[in-house]
């Protein structure tokens, strides 16, 4: 079954493996989330369960999201976000996701907005050269430079690379590894760096990609061009074996 949750990140650590070997990891507070509504094959179109996240007042919430709130029990929550899912017969409305959903060993993908770095230059936002530093270069050295021709097209085709406002826009970074599970304290902790600041939202779900382990079947399919080139008396490797 597909899972997913709700979490808020807490930052980066390190944990030590079997091995010795060091792991960096991201912990993300995840959940407890409530299932606010469930939508159907037969009445909407399409599998998907939304989930509310974060207690929020009764009085920072309108009369709408109130009555929608409601259908789920007593639930006032600050962040709704809605999962598709092939299989959502298990969850139903007002029960409770925890961070047992996901167990150690798990891939999933991980959503989150990314910092804001305000107006950059294109240096910093697209990695463009500067000028050189010596004599010449003027007060430009950092300056965008030419455009294109001015005569034809006379006009900057779309998606040349410029300033602007760069980050605060929404990342999702694929199948992370769920290294260790707490569930007393609610928390996940997943290989490598997630998006967003410390106590930014972020959203887990199955990683949509498919890892298969490598095993007696794929070492049983071998080209045999290679294994014919391995060897070659031609070839200078196999003739000094």
């Amino acid at each position: 079954m597909e899972k997913a949750i709700i979490g808020k990140k807490v930052g980066m650590t390190q944990i030590f493996d079997d091995a010795g070997k060091v792991i960096p990891v991201t912990v993300i507070e995840a959940g407890p989330c409530t299932v606010v509504q469930k939508k159907t094959e037969e009445k909407d179109g399409y599998n998907a369960v939304q989930l509310g996240y974060g207690d929020v007042p009764e009085r920072k919430l309108t009369r709408p999201e109130l009555g929608h709130l409601k259908k789920a029990g007593d639930a006032r929550k600050k962040t709704l976000k809605e999962f598709r899912l092939n299989d959502c017969s298990a969850l139903n409305v007002g029960d409770e996701v925890k961070a047992d959903v996901f167990a150690q060993g798990d891939r999933v993908d991980v959503t989150g907005i990314s910092k804001g770095k305000g107006y950059q230059g294109v240096i910093k936002r697209h990695g463009a050269s500067r000028l050189k530093e010596t004599h010449g270069s003027g007060p430009v050295h950092r300056h965008a430079g030419s455009m294109g021709s001015g005569t034809d097209p006379s006009r900057i085709f779309k998606g040349k690379i410029g300033a602007g406002q760069m980050g605060d826009e929404q990342v999702t970074v694929l199948n992370l590894d769920v290294v260790q599970v707490d569930t007393e304290l609610g928390v996940i902790a997943v290989r490598g760096a997630v998006p967003g600041p410390k106590g930014g939202i972020v959203y887990l779900r199955n990683s949509v990609i498919n890892v298969k382990e490598k095993g007696a079947a794929a070492a049983a399919s071998v080209n045999p061009q290679k294994a014919s080139a391995r060897v070659n008396p031609q070839k200078a490797s196999a003739r000094n074996k």
